[in-house]
């Protein structure tokens, strides 16, 4: 298209029959409007270099249409796994079961600590995991590698485990490796808010868990 209108002046002075055909030929695929426009149909190399001229503005119309973009939520914090875990540690330590305690009372511990400072942002096209009241860049995935962020349009499946009370968020992509990585988070976040946007995002779950 560059090239035809870059063409110089004698090669536009065409028949008035073989510049109506080609506009014609050329508006038919856009915009039916400018078929019938008298203006499209003259001979003179004047007035198609007008013609050439509101074709590309038509064009230039195109490329300005706004794009909506939608608003990025982050689930607010819940803390209600952590206080359960901590409080049958303590249940545990009264009954003087000191074993089973301890790896109940340390995951309470960090599941709380984790809950004050990581956060999920749903932004217009990706899931990113970030940290601390300013959303720093949480940096790489210590278990998988890669940035800590993934496009909706890679997610396999997802899933909310025990909607009433959710203990865990799974989630398949393929954008960290083609054959497909699965990811496990604690649910320390607002569980509807967190079910409502992952639908609205990445689409309904298909199944109840990962095979």
């Amino acid at each position: 298209m560059e090239s035809t209108l870059l063409l110089p002046p004698r090669f536009l002075s065409i028949k008035g029959r073989e510049c109506c055909g080609n506009v014609r030929l050329f508006q038919s695929s856009f915009c039916g409007k400018f078929i019938a426009n008298p203006q499209f149909m003259t001979t003179d190399a004047y007035t198609n270099h007008k013609s050439s001229t509101k074709i590309t503005s038509f064009f230039s119309i195109g490329k300005k249409a706004k794009i909506i973009k939608k608003e990025t939520v982050v689930p607010d914090p819940d803390y209600r796994i952590p206080i359960v875990l901590l409080g049958l540690a303590g249940g545990l330590v009264y009954n003087d079961n000191l074993l089973a305690a301890a790896p109940a009372g340390l995951l309470g511990l960090l599941l709380l600590f984790q809950t004050t400072r990581v956060r999920f942002v749903f932004d217009d096209d990706s899931l990113e995991v970030k940290v601390g009241q300013e959303l720093e860049d949480s940096g790489e995935n210590v278990f998988v590698g890669g940035k800590n962020r993934w496009k909706y349009s890679s997610f396999v499946n997802w899933e909310l485990w025990w909607p009433n009370f959710p203990i865990l968020v799974y989630f398949k992509e393929t954008q960290t490796k083609p054959e497909g990585q699965v990811h496990f988070f604690p649910v320390i976040f607002n569980g509807k808010q967190l079910y409502d946007v992952m639908v609205e995002r990445a689409g309904p779950s298909k199944t109840s868990g990962p095979n």
